[in-house]
């Protein structure tokens, strides 16, 4: 049996290995509002809350009262009337899942036979590409300009007809912080009889107090202010500055809002009733979330936010100046997609290598591949830049680390992920069928991505995710991650 002292000692050593989730470094993942006393605050609620169970808000009835607290503040914040009603949940897939087996139920309702389909552009958030692959839907995706992230109205509304369960846009999109086209979309689907969800999850409650003059595209309506807008979800351990995962979907109609949730009494035991998809949970989160809230207020949300889009308004114009990188489209929220400018070849500065250069100034920026869309086009390889209120107090050091890492890279060619690829797999990848794990981890570990540093550098990483089909990468991933939780 360890002590308390060495317990917290090694997880203090195993925090170390992580990557710093305050101070404004990590440019990605993490929401840091840059006040330590709602930290403070959280771990305190999140300490009073620790033992009760979620599953039952008849036995533990502050879980009831919280959570309305919470549903409340949302639906005010997003411009719902009277008939939204609302769930917390464990997070953005949660709740993505929720809406899109709220829409597939809703649907077989009023008369829906077969397979439906779930339409949205290509930017969609993965976790719809989840929903249709757990709830039995066809994923008819829909190609967006690769020069703005966004795609058009009309090439969304062309796809509705009777099988089409839902149609998903996104306030904004993960890829490139662009708003689809909300209220066009939400007409054309009113007219042809299919539901609409707005995933906000992501920038959702930085949204609702966006500044009226910041730099970049007016958000425009894109809530329940929209008619025909029928579900949305908005996570509160982004936006909301809230911990590890709590996230709000709300849904227009009761009865509709009801088929989002399971119930029964058809076994020997307590008869079981759950909006959401897990049964036992932590309340925890949800109660961190409502504290937060109570702390911020308007005033404090509308005070973060503006100091995000500040940052963000700078970012976007420092990276317009540094010769050979571009901002992909106009973006509207705290989020940057980073591009090459390929308008002179030997002035271009990979994103890429630019994202794995940042890494030696001290900040962390993820990469996103280049990605090929059913019309042809492909949309480029970028880096993701997320700005919190936090990044205010680093934004100089930022700044300079921008304009070196680009100096270091500018004219470097894109890595070869052909190349690549063929050094690690010969002349032809390996067929599916016989990747068995000890397969997949005999090729990853040739690559050396099961060495202690394999991923220090992941453009070679991502030209070999951008240059193999997707199936074959999709399980090199699937055993890179586990893998790495086995070893």
């Amino acid at each position: 049996m360890s002590s308390r002292s060495d317990i917290l000692a090694r997880l203090d050593a195993l925090r170390a290995l992580d990557a710093p989730a305050h101070g404004g470094r990590l440019l990605s993942y993490v929401y840091d509002s840059g006040r330590p006393e709602l930290d403070e605050l959280a771990a305190a609620a999140i300490r009073a809350m620790q033992p009760v169970n979620g599953l039952d808000p008849t036995t533990f009835r502050s879980v009831a009262v919280i959570e309305r607290e919470v549903v409340d503040f949302a639906r005010g914040v997003f411009h719902a009337d009277g008939d939204v009603v609302g769930t917390a949940t464990s997070g953005g897939t949660e709740s993505c899942l929720l809406a899109v087996k709220t829409a597939r139920d809703a649907w077989r309702a009023r008369g829906g036979k077969g397979r439906p389909r779930l339409v949205a552009p290509t930017t969609v958030h993965a976790a719809f590409r989840k929903a249709a692959a757990l709830l039995d839907l066809d994923l008819d995706l829909v190609s967006v300009d690769p020069a703005t992230g966004r795609p058009v109205a009309s090439a969304l509304a062309s796809r509705l007809a009777s099988d089409v369960a839902l149609v998903v846009v996104s306030a904004p999109s993960y890829p490139h912080a662009a708003i689809d086209p909300v209220a066009d979309v939400a007409a054309a689907a009113q007219a042809a009889g299919v539901d609409v969800h707005v995933d906000a999850c992501i920038g959702g409650f930085a949204l609702a107090f966006w500044p009226e003059d910041a730099a970049g595209a007016a958000p425009g309506p894109w809530d329940f202010a929209v008619p025909g807008v029928t579900s949305l979800s908005a996570d509160l351990h982004k936006y909301g500055y809230a911990p590890k995962g709590v996230s709000v979907l709300l849904q227009r109609g009761r009865d509709r809002q009801r088929h989002q949730w399971f119930a029964t009494s058809s076994w020997p035991g307590y008869p079981v009733v759950n909006a959401t998809l897990l049964g036992s949970k932590s309340a925890a989160p949800l109660a961190a979330a409502w504290a937060i809230i109570g702390a911020l207020g308007i005033p404090g949300f509308t005070e973060l936010t503006a100091s995000a889009a500040a940052s963000t308004a700078r970012i976007v114009d420092a990276i317009g100046a540094i010769d050979g990188l571009r901002v992909v489209g106009t973006p509207t929220g705290p989020m940057i997609a980073i591009a090459a400018d390929e308008t002179v070849a030997e002035r271009r500065v990979d994103p890429h290598l630019w994202a794995d250069a940042m890494g030696e100034h001290g900040f962390v920026v993820q990469l996103q591949p280049a990605s090929a869309q059913p019309n042809g086009t492909v949309l480029p390889s970028t880096a993701h830049v997320t700005v919190t209120p936090v990044t205010e107090r680093v934004l100089d050091d930022l700044l300079v680390a921008a304009r070196a890492a680009a100096d270091a890279v500018r004219g470097a060619p894109p890595l070869d992920g052909a190349a690549l690829a063929a050094q690690l797999l010969g002349d032809r990848p390996p067929a599916l069928d016989v990747l068995d794990s000890a397969a997949a981890v005999q090729l990853l570990d040739a690559a050396g991505l099961l060495s202690p540093d394999g991923l220090g550098a992941l453009a070679p990483v991502l030209a070999l995710v951008e240059a193999l089909p997707a199936p074959l990468v999709e399980r090199l991933l699937i055993e890179l991650l586990a893998a790495g939780l086995e070893r």
